[in-house]
């Protein structure tokens, strides 16, 4: 194995991170190199290990090394590692699809795979412009999304997302679309009132915007906003690329208000954090718009190299079924409950966090800062890094979002390794500023 050193000097020689400023990548954080991981821990090359607190970025469920999924993925690998489904179909692809409809809220019926939730967005887009485009309606061309919306980083997608950090700088190059404040479906009612019309579908993630810093949606808010659509005849497009899979507490969110979207966008947690794989799920009327004879070219013109990959597939089907086998949202609950006290006794009392915000496994907790250059959010990451725990924050929002697996004592030192972390920032912080 390569020392540490010499990793950290090849990785800031060569690579470029995501969502990351490289000059002070290179200059002032102490490297960690990720060498293996176990359940829901990671492990660095210095053998230190960390509580994954962000699921590996939201997508690990079951945690790391579990042993159905890596069977699973071996035994697909025996079988076949890649076959397009451009004219060719193969059984894991179709096994996932009828498992992941058979959890999905009532009245979707078909599985369109991509590869990340960007494109599952993308896909969601394009098809319910080009339903209308077939019925005759070509005036559909707008969309309307929430503010401080976040739906991925490609084009389509960054033109429905309203964070200006992550979007402003390209607006010049997307399209424009109608924003309503989250929780205010009177403003969307007005917006529908004005330009239904003109209007494809409306977007948004329910119940929770992720990116944004876990912004909290009102009770009843999201089947209002299906209640909308149906009265102004558009379609409504769920994003469950974070909140799908367990993490607000039930399979989907939609799930809490009995809501069922026209198209549904999935990723992250569909093969618990092993493969890349998104999909798009659709009602059959959905499907139907686009039947034809080959000379209507009513096909659907979109693809991707590794759409329905057999390896991720079958990850996807172990994911799936360990949330059968091991009761995986039933043992859920009770680590909410103790998630929501340990945030409650541990967290929302100290002076630097203004407010804590949970739904399931979601949480953000937004630190108080009258300077945002001071980096508040991005100091307890690394503190709490030193104490043995990886979180990621969103501006000075900390998230939390660790796997659905983890174990109750785990969870509980995960929330005491942040209350340590931010109150030693905030010290700090006053010192600084004194």
């Amino acid at each position: 194995m390569r020392a540490t050193a010499e990793l950290a000097t090849a990785d800031r020689r060569h690579l470029w991170h995501p969502f990351t400023q490289q000059e002070a990548w290179c200059t002032e954080e102490p490297p960690v190199v990720i060498d293996h991981a176990e359940g829901t821990n990671l492990y660095d090359t210095d053998g230190n290990a960390y509580i994954d607190g962000v699921s590996s970025l939201w997508c690990n469920v079951h945690g790391h090394r579990h042993p159905a999924i890596d069977a699973a993925v071996c035994s697909q690998l025996g079988r076949v590692a890649h076959s397009t489904m451009l004219g060719l179909s193969h059984e894991p692809a179709i096994e996932l699809a009828e498992r992941l409809l058979s959890i999905s809220p009532p009245g979707l019926t078909r599985v369109f795979y991509s590869d990340s939730g960007s494109t599952s967005v993308e896909v969601a887009l394009k098809m319910a412009y080009q339903w209308w485009v077939q019925r005759g309606e070509r005036g559909r061309t707008g969309f309307i999304c929430l503010e401080n919306a976040y739906h991925g980083d490609t084009l389509g997608a960054v033109s429905v997302g309203g964070i200006d950090t992550f979007h402003s700088l390209y607006r010049p190059l997307l399209f424009d679309t109608w924003q309503s404040p989250a929780g205010d479906a009177e403003r969307l009612a007005e917006l529908l009132r004005r330009h239904g019309d003109s209007v494809a579908a409306v977007l948004l993630e329910p119940l929770v915007q992720g990116a944004a810093g876990m912004l909290m949606q009102p009770p009843g808010y999201l089947r209002r906003v299906r209640e909308l659509c149906d009265e102004h005849g558009v379609l409504l497009i769920c994003d469950e690329v974070a909140t799908g899979f367990g993490r607000t507490g039930r399979m989907f969110a939609c799930e809490h208000e009995a809501v069922s979207p026209d198209l549904l966008c999935v990723g992250k947690g569909l093969t618990g954090g092993y493969l890349p794989l998104a999909a798009t799920l659709t009602s059959e009327r959905i499907y139907e718009g686009f039947l034809g004879r080959p000379d209507e070219l009513r096909t659907f013109f979109h693809g991707h190299t590794y759409t329905g990959n057999p390896l991720a597939c079958a990850a996807g089907i172990a994911t799936l079924e360990l949330f059968e086998r091991e009761q995986t949202l039933e043992l859920l609950q009770p680590k909410i409950e103790l998630l929501a006290r340990t945030l409650a006794h541990r967290i929302a009392i100290l002076p630097a966090v203004a407010e804590v915000r949970q739904r399931g496994f979601m949480v953000g907790i937004e630190l108080l800062c009258e300077d945002p250059a001071a980096g508040l959010g991005h100091q307890v990451a690394l503190a709490a890094r030193r104490r043995g725990a990886i979180i990621r924050p969103l501006g000075d929002v900390v998230v939390l979002m660790p796997p659905l697996s983890i174990s109750e004592a785990d969870l509980a030192r995960l929330v005491a390794i942040t209350a340590s972390s931010i109150a030693e920032v905030a010290v700090g912080h006053l010192r600084a500023a004194a």
